[in-house]
Protein backbone atom coordinates (compact mmCIF):
# COMPACT_ATOMS: atom_id res chain seq x y z
CA UNK A 1 0.00 0.00 0.00
CA UNK A 2 2.92 2.34 0.77
CA UNK A 3 6.36 2.17 -0.81
CA UNK A 4 9.40 4.30 -0.04
CA UNK A 5 12.28 3.89 -2.48
CA UNK A 6 15.72 5.38 -1.77
CA UNK A 7 14.34 8.42 0.06
CA UNK A 8 16.99 10.95 1.04
CA UNK A 9 16.48 14.25 2.87
CA UNK A 10 18.95 16.81 4.20
CA UNK A 11 18.56 20.10 6.03
CA UNK A 12 20.64 23.26 6.34
CA UNK A 13 21.88 23.23 2.75
CA UNK A 14 22.84 19.58 2.87
CA UNK A 15 24.85 19.73 6.09
CA UNK A 16 22.40 17.70 8.20
CA UNK A 17 21.35 14.27 6.92
CA UNK A 18 17.83 13.42 8.13
CA UNK A 19 17.06 10.40 5.91
CA UNK A 20 19.71 8.30 4.23
CA UNK A 21 18.49 6.14 1.34
CA UNK A 22 15.35 4.87 3.13
CA UNK A 23 13.36 2.09 1.43
CA UNK A 24 10.24 0.54 3.00
CA UNK A 25 7.16 -1.43 1.97
CA UNK A 26 4.04 -1.26 4.15
CA UNK A 27 1.12 -3.58 3.41
CA UNK A 28 -2.56 -2.74 3.53
CA UNK A 29 -4.21 -3.38 6.90
CA UNK A 30 -0.96 -3.41 8.86
CA UNK A 31 -0.24 -1.72 12.16
CA UNK A 32 3.29 -0.62 11.29
CA UNK A 33 5.69 0.89 13.82
CA UNK A 34 8.62 3.20 13.08
CA UNK A 35 10.82 2.81 16.16
CA UNK A 36 13.75 5.04 17.05
CA UNK A 37 15.01 7.76 19.40
CA UNK A 38 14.53 11.51 18.98
CA UNK A 39 16.38 12.78 15.91
CA UNK A 40 16.34 9.40 14.15
CA UNK A 41 14.32 10.69 11.17
CA UNK A 42 10.82 9.49 12.06
CA UNK A 43 9.03 12.84 11.76
CA UNK A 44 10.81 13.73 8.51
CA UNK A 45 9.73 10.43 6.96
CA UNK A 46 6.12 10.96 8.04
CA UNK A 47 6.09 14.54 6.74
CA UNK A 48 7.25 13.28 3.35
CA UNK A 49 4.56 10.60 3.38
CA UNK A 50 1.86 13.15 4.23
CA UNK A 51 3.07 15.42 1.35
CA UNK A 52 4.12 18.18 3.76
CA UNK A 53 7.78 17.86 2.80
CA UNK A 54 9.58 17.03 -0.43
CA UNK A 55 12.44 14.50 -0.45
CA UNK A 56 15.76 15.49 -2.02
CA UNK A 57 15.73 12.23 -3.97
CA UNK A 58 13.84 8.96 -4.17
CA UNK A 59 10.14 8.21 -4.56
CA UNK A 60 7.18 7.48 -2.28
CA UNK A 61 3.99 5.85 -3.52
CA UNK A 62 0.74 5.70 -1.54
CA UNK A 63 -1.96 3.42 -2.95
CA UNK A 64 -0.47 3.82 -6.42
CA UNK A 65 -0.28 7.62 -6.08
CA UNK A 66 2.95 9.59 -6.20
CA UNK A 67 3.46 11.97 -3.26
CA UNK A 68 4.55 14.79 -5.58
CA UNK A 69 2.24 14.58 -8.60
CA UNK A 70 -0.82 13.22 -6.76
CA UNK A 71 -0.49 15.01 -3.43
CA UNK A 72 -4.08 16.31 -3.38
CA UNK A 73 -5.57 12.82 -3.77
CA UNK A 74 -3.21 11.44 -1.13
CA UNK A 75 -4.26 14.10 1.39
CA UNK A 76 -7.89 13.01 1.01
CA UNK A 77 -6.99 9.40 1.81
CA UNK A 78 -4.83 9.89 4.93
CA UNK A 79 -5.42 11.00 8.49
CA UNK A 80 -2.41 12.64 10.15
CA UNK A 81 -1.80 13.24 13.84
CA UNK A 82 1.46 15.21 14.30
CA UNK A 83 3.66 14.82 17.34
CA UNK A 84 2.78 18.27 18.68
CA UNK A 85 -0.85 18.98 19.58
CA UNK A 86 -1.92 21.15 16.65
CA UNK A 87 -5.68 21.62 17.02
CA UNK A 88 -7.25 25.01 17.70
CA UNK A 89 -6.88 25.43 21.43
CA UNK A 90 -9.43 28.24 21.69
CA UNK A 91 -12.13 26.13 20.02
CA UNK A 92 -14.16 23.57 21.94
CA UNK A 93 -13.92 19.82 21.41
CA UNK A 94 -17.07 19.84 19.28
CA UNK A 95 -16.03 22.93 17.31
CA UNK A 96 -12.69 21.34 16.41
CA UNK A 97 -14.42 18.20 15.17
CA UNK A 98 -16.93 20.18 13.09
CA UNK A 99 -14.13 22.29 11.64
CA UNK A 100 -12.07 19.31 10.44
CA UNK A 101 -15.15 17.52 9.13
CA UNK A 102 -16.06 20.62 7.11
CA UNK A 103 -12.56 20.81 5.57
CA UNK A 104 -13.09 17.34 4.10
CA UNK A 105 -16.69 18.07 3.04
CA UNK A 106 -18.18 15.62 5.49
CA UNK A 107 -19.97 15.67 8.84
CA UNK A 108 -19.47 14.14 12.26
CA UNK A 109 -22.71 12.19 11.83
CA UNK A 110 -21.59 10.63 8.52
CA UNK A 111 -18.50 8.99 10.05
CA UNK A 112 -19.61 8.77 13.67
CA UNK A 113 -19.36 4.96 13.81
CA UNK A 114 -15.62 5.16 13.10
CA UNK A 115 -14.89 7.55 15.97
CA UNK A 116 -17.69 6.49 18.34
CA UNK A 117 -15.54 4.37 20.71
CA UNK A 118 -13.07 7.24 21.10
CA UNK A 119 -15.50 10.15 21.07
CA UNK A 120 -17.71 8.83 23.88
CA UNK A 121 -14.69 9.19 26.19
CA UNK A 122 -14.39 12.92 25.48
CA UNK A 123 -18.08 13.69 24.86
CA UNK A 124 -18.65 14.84 28.49
CA UNK A 125 -16.12 17.62 27.71
CA UNK A 126 -17.46 18.53 24.26
CA UNK A 127 -17.98 22.19 25.23
CA UNK A 128 -14.55 22.55 26.85
CA UNK A 129 -11.82 24.39 24.97
CA UNK A 130 -9.22 22.05 23.52
CA UNK A 131 -6.41 23.93 25.26
CA UNK A 132 -7.97 23.10 28.64
CA UNK A 133 -8.04 19.33 28.12
CA UNK A 134 -5.64 16.91 29.81
CA UNK A 135 -2.87 15.29 27.77
CA UNK A 136 -4.82 12.05 27.33
CA UNK A 137 -8.00 13.87 26.28
CA UNK A 138 -6.08 16.03 23.79
CA UNK A 139 -4.69 12.83 22.33
CA UNK A 140 -8.18 11.35 21.88
CA UNK A 141 -9.53 14.56 20.33
CA UNK A 142 -6.61 14.73 17.88
CA UNK A 143 -7.24 11.10 16.91
CA UNK A 144 -10.95 11.81 16.31
CA UNK A 145 -10.07 14.78 14.09
CA UNK A 146 -7.61 12.64 12.11
CA UNK A 147 -10.34 10.04 11.54
CA UNK A 148 -13.32 12.28 10.92
CA UNK A 149 -13.12 11.98 7.08
CA UNK A 150 -12.80 8.17 7.15
CA UNK A 151 -9.22 7.89 5.79
CA UNK A 152 -7.69 4.70 4.40
CA UNK A 153 -4.37 5.33 6.16
CA UNK A 154 -3.83 6.71 9.66
CA UNK A 155 -0.41 8.26 10.39
CA UNK A 156 0.49 8.99 14.01
CA UNK A 157 3.75 10.71 14.92
CA UNK A 158 4.79 9.79 18.48
CA UNK A 159 1.19 9.87 19.77
CA UNK A 160 2.04 8.54 23.24
CA UNK A 161 5.04 10.77 24.04
CA UNK A 162 4.44 12.62 27.30
CA UNK A 163 1.24 10.71 28.05
CA UNK A 164 0.68 8.77 31.28
CA UNK A 165 0.94 4.98 31.32
CA UNK A 166 -2.83 4.39 31.54
CA UNK A 167 -3.55 6.66 28.57
CA UNK A 168 -0.77 4.95 26.59
CA UNK A 169 -2.38 1.57 27.18
CA UNK A 170 -5.84 2.88 26.24
CA UNK A 171 -4.45 4.47 23.08
CA UNK A 172 -2.92 1.23 21.81
CA UNK A 173 -6.16 -0.60 22.51
CA UNK A 174 -7.95 2.00 20.37
CA UNK A 175 -5.44 1.43 17.55
CA UNK A 176 -6.08 -2.32 17.66
CA UNK A 177 -9.82 -1.73 17.30
CA UNK A 178 -9.27 0.65 14.39
CA UNK A 179 -7.05 -1.92 12.66
CA UNK A 180 -9.91 -4.44 12.88
CA UNK A 181 -12.02 -1.98 10.88
CA UNK A 182 -9.56 -2.27 7.98
CA UNK A 183 -7.45 0.83 8.57
CA UNK A 184 -3.75 0.82 7.69
CA UNK A 185 -1.94 2.45 10.61
CA UNK A 186 1.57 3.88 10.78
CA UNK A 187 2.81 4.95 14.18
CA UNK A 188 6.19 6.25 15.28
CA UNK A 189 7.48 5.98 18.82
CA UNK A 190 10.72 6.28 20.80
CA UNK A 191 9.38 3.70 23.29
CA UNK A 192 10.92 0.33 22.44
CA UNK A 193 8.34 -1.57 24.53
CA UNK A 194 5.59 -0.39 22.16
CA UNK A 195 7.27 -2.20 19.26
CA UNK A 196 5.73 -5.50 20.36
CA UNK A 197 2.25 -4.02 19.86
CA UNK A 198 2.84 -3.66 16.09
CA UNK A 199 2.45 -6.22 13.30
CA UNK A 200 5.71 -5.13 11.75
CA UNK A 201 8.36 -2.59 12.72
CA UNK A 202 11.26 -0.67 11.23
CA UNK A 203 14.12 0.29 13.54
CA UNK A 204 15.62 3.64 12.51
CA UNK A 205 18.66 5.58 13.71
CA UNK A 206 20.47 8.57 12.15
CA UNK A 207 18.20 8.42 9.12
CA UNK A 208 19.04 4.79 8.33
CA UNK A 209 16.73 1.79 8.54
CA UNK A 210 18.52 -0.82 10.65
CA UNK A 211 16.00 -3.64 10.36
CA UNK A 212 12.43 -4.27 9.13
CA UNK A 213 10.49 -7.32 10.32
CA UNK A 214 7.94 -8.64 12.76
CA UNK A 215 9.03 -7.85 16.35
CA UNK A 216 9.53 -11.50 17.37
CA UNK A 217 11.64 -12.17 14.28
CA UNK A 218 13.93 -9.24 15.06
CA UNK A 219 14.40 -10.68 18.55
CA UNK A 220 15.10 -14.15 17.14
CA UNK A 221 17.83 -12.67 14.93
CA UNK A 222 19.77 -11.34 17.92
CA UNK A 223 23.41 -12.31 17.43
CA UNK A 224 24.58 -14.55 20.29
CA UNK A 225 23.27 -15.11 23.78
CA UNK A 226 22.34 -12.29 26.12
CA UNK A 227 23.08 -12.34 29.85
CA UNK A 228 21.82 -10.31 32.76
CA UNK A 229 24.61 -9.55 35.23
CA UNK A 230 23.60 -8.10 38.60
CA UNK A 231 25.35 -6.74 41.67
CA UNK A 232 24.75 -3.95 44.14
CA UNK A 233 28.06 -2.44 42.93
CA UNK A 234 26.67 -1.92 39.43
CA UNK A 235 29.03 0.81 38.20
CA UNK A 236 32.16 -0.91 39.47
CA UNK A 237 30.87 -4.12 37.86
CA UNK A 238 30.45 -2.42 34.48
CA UNK A 239 33.98 -1.02 34.61
CA UNK A 240 35.40 -4.46 35.43
CA UNK A 241 33.37 -6.29 32.77
CA UNK A 242 34.44 -3.82 30.06
CA UNK A 243 38.04 -4.83 30.73
CA UNK A 244 37.17 -8.53 30.36
CA UNK A 245 38.81 -9.88 27.16
CA UNK A 246 35.85 -12.13 26.16
CA UNK A 247 33.25 -9.36 26.45
CA UNK A 248 31.47 -8.33 23.23
CA UNK A 249 29.04 -5.72 24.63
CA UNK A 250 27.81 -4.39 27.96
CA UNK A 251 25.06 -1.85 28.69
CA UNK A 252 23.13 -0.76 31.77
CA UNK A 253 19.44 -1.79 31.86
CA UNK A 254 17.78 -0.65 35.08
CA UNK A 255 19.40 -2.43 38.02
CA UNK A 256 21.29 -4.91 35.83
CA UNK A 257 23.83 -5.07 33.03
CA UNK A 258 23.00 -6.72 29.72
CA UNK A 259 26.10 -8.34 28.29
CA UNK A 260 27.17 -10.59 25.44
CA UNK A 261 30.36 -12.64 25.43
CA UNK A 262 32.45 -14.73 23.09
CA UNK A 263 31.28 -18.35 22.85
CA UNK A 264 34.40 -19.53 24.66
CA UNK A 265 33.42 -17.81 27.90
CA UNK A 266 33.19 -19.99 31.02
CA UNK A 267 30.45 -18.28 33.05
CA UNK A 268 31.08 -20.24 36.24
CA UNK A 269 34.71 -19.18 36.07
CA UNK A 270 33.68 -15.58 35.38
CA UNK A 271 31.35 -15.59 38.40
CA UNK A 272 34.12 -17.00 40.60
CA UNK A 273 36.52 -14.31 39.41
CA UNK A 274 33.97 -11.61 40.16
CA UNK A 275 33.44 -13.06 43.63
CA UNK A 276 37.17 -12.82 44.25
CA UNK A 277 37.04 -9.17 43.16
CA UNK A 278 34.57 -8.43 45.97
CA UNK A 279 31.22 -8.83 44.15
CA UNK A 280 29.70 -11.19 46.73
CA UNK A 281 26.12 -10.83 45.44
CA UNK A 282 26.96 -11.46 41.78
CA UNK A 283 24.21 -13.02 39.63
CA UNK A 284 24.62 -14.09 36.00
CA UNK A 285 21.78 -15.62 33.97
CA UNK A 286 20.79 -15.94 30.32
CA UNK A 287 17.79 -13.84 29.28
CA UNK A 288 15.64 -13.26 26.18
CA UNK A 289 16.65 -10.07 24.33
CA UNK A 290 14.20 -7.19 24.12
CA UNK A 291 13.67 -4.96 21.09
CA UNK A 292 15.88 -2.40 22.83
CA UNK A 293 18.70 -4.95 23.12
CA UNK A 294 18.35 -5.70 19.40
CA UNK A 295 18.32 -1.99 18.57
CA UNK A 296 21.55 -1.37 20.50
CA UNK A 297 23.25 -4.32 18.83
CA UNK A 298 22.18 -3.15 15.37
CA UNK A 299 23.36 0.42 16.05
CA UNK A 300 26.78 -0.84 17.16
CA UNK A 301 27.12 -3.18 14.19
CA UNK A 302 26.38 -0.28 11.80
CA UNK A 303 29.00 2.06 13.25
Amino acid sequence: MITFSNIKKTYLKGTVLALDDVSLDINKGQLFGLIGPDGAGKTTLFRILTTLLLPDSGTAIVNGLDIITDYKKIRDSIGYMPGKFSLYQDLSVEENLHFFATIFNTTIEENYELIKDIYIQIEPFKNRRAGKLSGGMKQKLALCCALIHNPEILILDEPTTGVDAVSRKEFWEMLKRLKLKGLTILVSTPYMDEANLCDQIALIQNGKILSVDEPHKIVSNFDGKLYSVKSTKIFQLMTLLKSYPNLKSCFAFGNALHATFLDTTNYEELAQNLLKKGFEDIEIKEITPSIEDCFIQLVNSNK
